[in-house]
């Protein structure tokens, strides 16, 4: 029986329940099952061989821990609620759903240009790569990543629970940008405005100067090859276009978010349904897949670790 004194949200986005409850339940579990198989798997590659005991190598194992949490923070709610018969979540925990969802998502942009500024030293400055990337300075790089995004959205989530509520159901299956749907509009017109613009200075943070960053180091690894033998394009191609896919899938998904929170555009339930399913899978799903397949030094050593014919390593 519901407590009186708490209150619950109810998830609506989902599309006949009742009828596809098991196919839910079976997406969800395999996609969760392949991201902790796949995302565990390379990381444990990069741990066990100590020539991929380098910074780029370091900082792909901590995106994929970032995935890996980011999923465990996520999938298990799911798979209740695709055998429950009301999806319902507490507004607290709604409320640290959000949290993690935004502080892994922030860590996951920081992350990226953190790899791209490390692309931008090895390949535009050699000779100071191994004077700047130390392993106290890669120390550094990954708990600000972690810490930071963690930091800043504790505040938001703050303001956001001192915010009364009117309504009681989200049109999603998990508590992110939509939660803002939940508060009353004629309430307390000051700590609105200062959420909104809290909001927007996080989203500036953590996201536009990760852009900026990231952006500006492609630019110069751009021309600086260009300028350089083939040797160097091909170096730069191989190590810089699996990171410039992730950014792009990322941004583009995260895009949507904003959208849909900023401009409180009205989808169908089938449209946030299929958009959160692509947020939640799609993202980690990839990132082993690509650092695995595109990335030389990982792909030779996960054809050795899953006994494979040589040829295969050469192919990719």
């Amino acid at each position: 029986m519901d407590d009186p004194n708490v209150t619950y949200i109810t998830f609506d986005a989902y599309v006949e329940m009742q009828k596809y409850r098991y196919l839910y339940f079976v997406i969800m579990l395999s996609a969760f099952v392949t991201i902790l198989y796949s995302n565990g798997t390379v990381v444990y590659v990069i741990y066990a061989h100590e020539n991929l005991h380098q910074p780029m190598y370091v900082f792909i194992a901590a995106l994929l821990v970032n995935s890996l949490l980011y999923s465990t923070a996520v999938y298990p709610k799911l798979l209740v609620d695709s055998l429950s018969d009301r999806q319902v979540i507490t507004y607290p925990v709604c409320l640290f759903q959000w949290f993690m969802f935004y502080s892994f998502g922030g860590s996951e942009f920081l992350l990226l240009a953190v790899m791209a500024y490390d692309r931008y030293l090895a390949i535009c400055k050699p000779l100071q790569y191994s004077a700047i990337m130390r392993r106290r300075t890669v120390g550094i790089f990954l708990a600000v990543s972690w810490f930071l995004p963690f930091c800043c959205n504790a505040a938001a989530v703050a303001l956001s629970a001192r915010q009364k509520l009117c309504r009681f159901s989200i049109n999603g299956i998990l508590c992110s940008s939509t939660v803002h749907s939940l508060h009353c509009q004629d309430s307390n017109h000051t700590l609105r405005v200062a959420m909104s613009a809290y909001g927007l200075v996080l989203l500036f943070h953590l996201v536009v100067l990760s852009l900026v960053l990231i952006l500006f180091s492609y630019i110069r690894i751009l021309l600086v090859s260009y300028q350089s033998s083939k040797e160097v394009r091909r170096k730069a191609a191989q190590t810089c276009l699996p990171h410039l896919m992730i950014l792009i899938n990322f941004s583009c998904l995260c895009s949507y978010d904003v959208i849909l929170a900023k401009a409180k555009i009205h989808v169908s339930r089938t449209t946030q349904l299929i958009m959160t399913f692509q947020v939640i899978m799609y993202h980690p799903l990839f990132n082993p897949f690509v650092y695995g397949l595109k990335m030389k030094e990982i792909s030779k050593h996960l054809s050795a670790h899953f006994h494979l014919e040589p040829q295969l390593n050469a192919s990719v």
